[in-house]
């Protein structure tokens, strides 16, 4: 994911000033109720504002030599040690407390997309709001089911014990979120790290800045500031944030700063999920219904102006398929955005002035087919199609994460897969076809994050799916029970009788051949046969 920035010089070996942005929105609400998150009508006290040096000063070092952030950690692991988070009912306020600010808060959500990246509001209402209130639903429906303990088998010797998995939280979690879904990528994770029974800080991102304000202002409004926090700023902040101890860190953004991320987690032995990004092909074979696929990959491509990590980078077809792509996506682009897209209250505005400038230098690669008009003042890019695009042009060397398609032409199905898999694995692989084992020749013979046939992005609605990269693209997954997963730690646990120490005996010393094939006999697993895959 190429989320960019100032974020992308971030680097660990700063020495930095403390910031001027500590504890963002903590603390803010003028309602007396102790806990937010169990006060229906909690959000109608909050008292807006910066956010800007709001939070108690207790909790926050100040001084050179310390660690800004220090106090706030401090103080949400002495609520998470006191066992506050661990309750079902706890857990279950707070997750309908977040669907309370999503309610409440709708309209300033998709005003605040417009004005940070033109995103339309029906995108908005899809990608910020539906899918987190799903996600949200999906975690209520079922969390009781979730925090139960998992029995195990048992061998003989064990039978008349208690063995089982405990989904523990692992503590105070760091949640890192990009910009491009603002909203979305810091709220589907904070949703299964609040069901797991963390505490957590959030920190959006300083790019989106209107919608980072509204986060910082009114999401503690919401949730139990003692449990719960967002810190804003850039680069300084964010590095010293990474300087605490951490018991989880979820981050989303591009490869370059992931691996940042991992080295600041290093270094305390943190525990991460990597959500990343890198160029996902889209294969198209010559057997498939051409306007179909152009509507597909047209909506896929284009839908947040392109800045989407699981946008379909690039084509992969035939010279063939090329050409009849071509008026099939003017076709599209037309029926979706009008004859000018420029004036289409459907179609978004690069996020800031260094991605345009990124984006604009990319249009020398291959040839413009479709698109290509910008307009710096309003960081317009057109929906944008070029062909005959060579490996080695600049297009190809990184992520697009905007309004352009590239088509790379190869011979067959067999050259896209060796195409492919000379990269590093991407987070998502694309294939269309009319046939069926095309589809699943791609699907076996490539490996990326995840998997679409025959559409795009539309896998990342099933919260039954997990969604996640490989290599390159990230490590850890979430979505649904998987983000759950993700935040809790699996605690093996045998809870044995104080009695029958007859069992016990044949382990004991002196070792004798009796003892040995008595242990045998109750110890022993045995392979029952082959396993067919049908």
């Amino acid at each position: 994911m190429e989320t960019g920035s100032s974020f992308q010089q971030l680097g660990m070996q700063q020495t930095l000033e403390p910031p001027r942005q500590q504890l963002s929105g903590y603390g803010k609400c003028s309602t007396t109720s102790s806990d937010p998150g169990k006060d229906p009508g909690k959000a109608a006290g909050c008292s807006g504002g910066s956010g800007i040096g709001k939070g108690p000063v207790s909790m926050v070092c100040s001084t050179p030599c310390g660690n800004p952030y220090a106090g706030l950690v401090s103080h949400l692991r002495a609520s998470w040690l006191s066992g506050k988070t661990r309750p079902m009912e706890y857990r279950v306020a707070q997750l309908e407390a977040l669907g309370r600010f999503l309610d409440d808060k709708k309209q300033e959500i998709l005003e605040a997309t417009e004005l940070d990246m033109g995103k339309p509001s029906f995108e908005a209402f899809f990608s910020e709001i539906l899918l987190c209130k799903n996600e949200l639903n999906v975690t209520l429906n079922n969390l009781c089911q979730w925090m139960k303990d998992e029995y195990v088998d048992k061998n003989l010797v064990m039978q008349l014990d208690s063995a089982f998995i405990r989904k523990d939280p692992y503590g105070v979690v760091l949640i890192i979120a990009p910009w491009n879904y603002p909203i979305h990528l810091f709220l589907v994770p904070l949703i299964g790290a609040i069901a797991a029974g963390n505490c957590v800080i959030i920190k959006p991102s300083e790019i989106s800045k209107n919608t980072e304000r509204l986060v910082a202002e009114t999401l503690s409004c919401y949730l139990d500031n003692d449990c719960f926090a967002v810190v804003t700023g850039g680069v300084p902040e964010t590095t010293r944030l990474l300087e605490n101890k951490f018991d989880y860190i979820f981050f989303t953004g591009s490869p370059p700063v992931g691996r940042i991320i991992m080295t600041a987690a290093a270094k305390h032995l943190t525990p991460v999920t990597l959500e990343l990004g890198g160029k996902n092909p889209c294969y198209v074979s010559d057997t498939c219904d051409v306007t179909n696929v152009a509507r597909r990959v047209a909506w896929g491509r284009f839908f947040n102006a392109g800045q989407t990590c699981i946008a379909p980078d690039y084509l992969l077809c035939t010279i063939e398929m090329q050409e009849k792509l071509m008026p099939a996506l003017r076709e599209a682009i037309t029926e979706f955005f009008g004859p000018n897209p420029r004036e289409s209250p459907d179609f978004g505005r690069i996020v800031n002035d260094k991605h345009f400038q990124r984006l604009r230098a990319l249009l020398c690669s291959g040839r413009v087919a479709i698109g290509g008009q910008t307009d710096e003042a309003e960081r317009y890019i057109a929906p944008t199609v070029l062909a005959d695009v060579l490996p080695s042009d600049p297009i190809m060397q990184e992520e697009v994460f905007g309004p352009i398609l590239p088509i790379v032409v190869i011979a067959n199905m067999d050259e896209a897969i060796d195409f492919i898999n000379a990269r590093p694995q991407p987070l998502a692989v694309y294939a269309f076809s009319c046939d069926s084992k095309i589809v699943n020749q791609v699907l076996e013979r490539t490996s990326s994050g995840g998997f679409c046939g025959n559409d795009t992005l539309m896998h990342v609605a099933l919260p039954s799916l997990p969604f996640g990269g490989i290599g390159n693209s990230g490590l850890g997954k979430y979505h649904g029970k998987f983000t759950f997963d993700t935040f809790s730690h699996p605690r093996g646990c045998l809870h044995r009788t104080m009695g029958l120490e007859t069992l016990n005996t044949p382990r004991y010393p002196p070792y004798t051949q009796q003892k040995m094939g008595l242990f045998t006999t109750t110890f022993e697993v045995k392979r029952r046969g082959t396993c067919t895959l049908l």
